[in-house]
């Protein structure tokens, strides 16, 4: 119990120091340049204790259940020696964590928004709701389809440079084609999907397969899987708005 709240208190000061700078460049601005209110202030103060407590408790999450959890489980599945579930675990983490994500989740249904005002799509709830919910599912396919093939980069020990230059390839030939308006939207769609959720239990479960597997270094090989994640969500929103406007 004590060294628990021992490594609770040294992320809590890591956090803090972490955002230190920024938190020192806002309050210089609001001070001097905005001139916000002694109780604006105080109000600031109690959200940047709340978003260190809560960037504590996360690292602290983090360490204590998800990064273990990750590399447990692809230890396990590499023990039973069953590519098929392997792939599917793949997938299916990769789908899940992802159709979670808040900032996914956020995008989306601002691009539904947008989308609507600028008459791409019918401004109604439900045209909305069926714009959002495709986009976020678009998404999460993407990262599952993602995983699975850095996984299989793993097994097979394929080249992970040649694997991204040439997605990015295909990304510039889908942007010359895509929609105008779907193609920040895709580009954005690659950031949102590295995020909180997905991250720690996508980074755990490359570092854990690599380390499970004879020949190869989690260093060298159990990287990599989010820049996969990053890369898919592109292509495949790009497709997606191709797709859509010619339905």
């Amino acid at each position: 119990m004590k060294d628990s709240l021992k490594i609770l208190a040294n992320d809590a000061l890591r956090s803090a120091r972490d955002l230190l700078p920024i938190i020192s460049v806002i309050g210089v601005f609001q001070v001097l340049v905005f001139r916000e209110s002694i109780a604006h202030l105080f109000s600031a103060l109690i959200g940047v204790l709340l978003v260190i407590a809560g960037l504590s408790f996360f690292l602290f999450g983090l360490r204590l259940a998800l990064f273990p959890v990750g590399e447990g489980l692809a230890h396990a599945l590499a023990r039973k020696g069953s590519v098929a579930w392997l792939l599917i675990f793949a997938f299916l983490l990769g789908f899940g964590t992802t159709i979670a994500e808040p900032a996914l989740t956020a995008i989306a249904t601002e691009a539904g928004e947008v989308a609507a005002g600028a008459d791409v799509i019918p401004n109604t709830d439900a045209a909305r709701a069926a714009y959002t919910s495709s986009l976020r599912l678009t998404v999460a396919l993407a990262v599952g389809v993602a995983i699975v093939i850095g996984v299989l980069r793993i097994l097979a020990n394929w080249s992970l440079p040649g694997i991204i230059i040439a997605g990015y390839c295909l990304v510039l030939l889908l942007t010359s084609i895509a929609p105008r308006e779907i193609i920040g939207i895709a580009y954005d769609s690659g950031g949102v999907t590295t995020s909180t959720v997905t991250v720690p239990l996508v980074t755990a479960l490359g570092v854990g397969l690599a380390s499970s597997l004879k020949g190869r270094n989690p260093m060298t090989d159990g990287f990599g899987l989010i820049a996969l994640a990053s890369l898919t969500p592109i292509l495949f929103v790009l497709s997606f708005g191709i797709i859509t406007r010619w339905a």
